[in-house]
């Protein structure tokens, strides 16, 4: 039997995949650029106050581990990801729209809670989506992925420009611009072929769930991005207490993404076994946050920076690699989900820890977040010669 990627394809066809697949990466990550900082900005415009704030704020990582399960399964059940993601855009944006005519806390509470129950399932479709494709079309996962990040930072940027050129209160409108953006690029995502109708059903050796070498990346995977969560959440706010100023900040923060977008370029020549780029991304995590907490003079501080390209790009890449090595392509959406909703309860339960050892002991909340990329390390590596044996997926031919 043919592996999806040994079936002949027009090089016209694998364009118009990569293409699109980009541009909608581009314009979902200008969401999150624009929205991470300036969504609590907004809120507090509006009157809210910081209590509300917190946990308006805490709705999106609450719905990847209840809601954002069922829809990835839903979507797949029905052979309808690339629909989905579809769906999903179209939501996301009538859902900020609707949150933008809002003042009243418990108003944006609910409003915002149903927009994020169907905009944090749109990330770990359009992954699933874009792995489908790259078993089908023999891409490189890295290539595609490093325009989202790119728009993150220029969205990021531009949003920030507009701060000071419009009233706080606006900046929702701004949000849902590129929501609006987000749905058009999705009417240019390509059909996939369903899986299902174009070979036969293999078994797989065990159900997803009680497959011990997915649960090894998605938990390690976990845990070395989760210890990215104290230097989101404080690393602004310790930086200026320290004297930094706000432009050294914004092109620390630019040092991080432009790292990110080179590993993500360059992830094609890498031969490695994607187990070991998580361990490698682990390392670098480890050795990142035990400089970040010595309080480095600034040209180390920045060169730490520099190692995001390791510790969130390769560890990307390698949990996006062995996900579409182990799971079968029929359940990729599935997959998907799970890792998203393993991610979204171990970060909201590490943001919530890494804010109490923050208040106790500062700069040392570091030395928590690397004992975490450690375990994820460790656990990833100990798991290696589990994952390069006998994989399951039919895209890799196991």
């Amino acid at each position: 039997m043919q592996s999806e990627s040994q079936i002949p394809i027009a090089a016209a066809t694998k364009r118009r995949f990569a293409v699109s697949l980009a541009v909608f990466y581009s314009a979902f990550f200008a969401v999150l650029g624009t929205h991470m900082p300036f969504f609590p900005v907004w809120l507090k415009a509006i009157g809210v106050d910081a209590a509300w704030i917190g946990i308006i704020n805490a709705l999106p990582a609450i719905t990847r581990f209840t809601t954002l399960p069922q829809v990835t399964a839903f979507a797949e059940k029905r052979h309808a990801i690339r629909a989905g993601i579809m769906v999903s855009a179209l939501a996301t944006a009538i859902g900020f729209s609707v949150v933008g005519l809002q003042q009243q806390p418990l108003a944006l509470f609910v409003i915002y809670a149903l927009t994020c129950m169907m905009w944090t399932p749109t990330m770990p479709l359009t992954d699933a989506y874009a792995l489908r494709g790259v078993a089908r079309y023999g891409l490189d996962y890295g290539p595609l992925r490093l325009w989202g990040s790119a728009a993150f930072a220029a969205g990021s940027l531009a949003c920030g420009y507009l701060v000071d050129v419009i009233a706080p209160r606006d900046l929702i409108w701004v949000i849902v611009a590129w929501t609006v953006v987000a749905v058009l690029a999705s009417l240019l995502l390509q059909p996939l072929d369903d899986l299902r109708r174009r070979t036969p059903e293999r078994p797989t050796r065990k159900p997803l769930l009680r497959d011990a070498g997915f649960w090894a990346v998605i938990a390690s995977a976990a845990l070395i991005q989760s210890s990215h969560i104290a230097f989101y959440t404080f690393s602004a706010i310790d930086w200026q207490l320290h004297g930094i100023s706000g432009l050294t900040i914004a092109v620390l923060w630019t040092l991080g993404v432009m790292a990110e977008i080179v590993v993500f370029a360059l992830s094609p020549r890498f031969s490695l076994h994607p187990s070991t780029l998580m361990a490698i991304g682990g390392v670098i995590a480890v050795l990142r946050w035990i400089i970040t907490a010595s309080e480095p003079p600034l040209v180390l501080l920045a060169i730490a920076q520099l190692g995001h390209g390791f510790s969130f790009g390769m560890t990307i890449l390698g949990t996006m690699n062995l996900l579409v090595q182990r799971v079968p392509s029929h359940q990729i959406a599935r997959g998907q989900g799970y890792y998203a909703a393993c991610n979204g309860l171990l970060g909201a339960a590490t943001s919530i820890a890494s804010g109490a050892i923050y208040a106790r002991i500062g700069d040392g909340v570091y030395y928590v977040m690397a004992a975490m990329a450690a375990a994820g390390a460790i656990l990833i590596w100990s798991a290696r010669h589990r994952l390069t044996a006998q994989p399951q997926s039919e895209a890799s031919g196991g």
